[in-house]
């Protein structure tokens, strides 16, 4: 089974060698022409769907049956411990946002 950091590994290869640089700014300033979004859609959306998969996102959260709901996570972490769990995940996806903003869309 092949990880999705792989994929956007990848793809983050594929948008240094477009931009020339391995800095951030750099790749934003070379879509002062054009986004990275519209020659390179395909790879945005590969980019995107590991993103999704990445964060545990719909289509990609597994659900739980009951008897994981009982033993798991949720049992295991009580109130401060769950809320940093929890507030680790969304700072994940607000990285991932900030990540596709940063490589397709202009910065």
């Amino acid at each position: 089974m092949i990880s999705y950091e792989v994929c956007m590994g990848l793809i983050l290869m594929v948008l240094i060698l477009s931009s020339g640089s391995f800095n951030l700014t750099k790749i934003v300033e070379s879509q002062s022409f054009s986004w990275f979004i519209l020659p390179f859609f395909p790879t945005f959306l590969i980019f995107f769907i590991s993103a999704l998969a990445e964060t545990s996102r719909v289509p990609f959260d597994f659900p739980e049956a009951e008897s994981e709901l009982v033993s798991g996570y949720n049992v295991e972490y009580s109130s401060v411990t769950f809320v940093l769990f929890f507030l680790s995940e969304y700072c994940h996806i607000v990285l991932m946002s900030a990540l596709i903003a940063l490589l397709f869309l202009g910065g």
